[in-house]
């Protein structure tokens, strides 16, 4: 596989990707998360275009609830009265209990992490639309989809797995650029890299999460930010990042050498 297939596509908010499910020119689809706030306008003109207008999704599945996945959330639900699922350990920041620890600037490098405390990091309440994702890891909507619980980055975060075609939306246990770097944020430079540190608050479970993603042996995956990766290029690069995650994900300094190993 060295490209998505017709029912899989995807659009970059500025510095964060989405995910649309669903054939063209078909009712039935999924938005998988919603990028940066200001987008909803670009998100519904992109699925009118690919899907029809006046053609709402059947849901909205988040991987998490950052600032940078759910920054269009409302805008779209004040069209769009569909239902919004997620990780029940992610809902306090989604029905407006609990924020977001503040982000650290002093992991990870680069710009981009330099200026993280400038990013948001306060929950938001949707709760009107929340439901939790079915504990056996279906998707009504989705059949053919399965969630897998990926924590580490946010305690409730998931991944969407496709056995058929074995393509994952990975949302941020890995993304394909190094998220700190402003430059590379802005070359968009494939590479497989460890979920963005400044907002990273469990590294063993990240790991540990990384490592069940590989075990699945994926064929293709579109990932919270950066460009699909696909094939070789992919399984190579999270065969590396599995056995290197401590050199080349965890910041120094997180967790103590005794302990530098993914949870079970």
């Amino acid at each position: 596989m060295n490209r998505l297939p017709e029912d899989l596509d995807y659009l970059r908010t500025a510095i964060a990707n989405i995910a649309f499910i669903g054939v063209p020119g078909e009712e039935a689809w999924v938005l998988v998360d919603t990028g940066l706030m200001t987008f909803g306008d670009n998100i519904r003109a992109a699925a009118a275009e690919r899907f029809g207008p006046n053609r709402p999704p059947r849901a909205i599945l988040l991987t998490h609830g950052h600032f940078d996945h759910v920054g269009s959330l409302k805008n779209l639900l004040e069209t769009w009265n569909v239902p919004v699922y997620a990780h029940p350990l992610e809902m306090p920041y989604l029905n407006g209990r609990e924020d977001y620890p503040a982000a650290d600037p002093s992991v990870g490098g680069g710009l981009m992490a330099a200026v993280s405390p400038l990013y948001p990091h306060k929950g938001i309440d949707v709760r009107h639309f929340l439901r939790e994702l079915p504990e056996d890891g279906t998707i009504r909507e989705l059949p053919e989809w399965r969630w897998i619980h990926t924590p580490g980055h946010t305690k409730g975060h998931i991944s969407l797995f496709r056995e058929s075609d074995r393509i994952v939306i990975a949302g941020d246990a890995f993304i394909t650029v190094r998220q700190e770097s402003a430059w590379a944020v802005l070359t968009q430079e494939k590479e497989v890299h460890g979920p963005p540190a400044y907002f990273t608050f469990d590294w063993q479970h990240a790991w540990a999460s990384v490592r069940k993603i590989a075990d699945l042996n994926p064929q293709a995956a579109i990932t919270g930010h950066g460009h699909p990766m696909f094939g070789h290029e992919l399984q190579a690069g999270l065969k590396r990042l599995t056995e290197q995650f401590d050199r080349l994900a965890i910041p120094a300094g997180e967790i103590s050498s005794g302990s530098q190993q993914p949870v079970k």
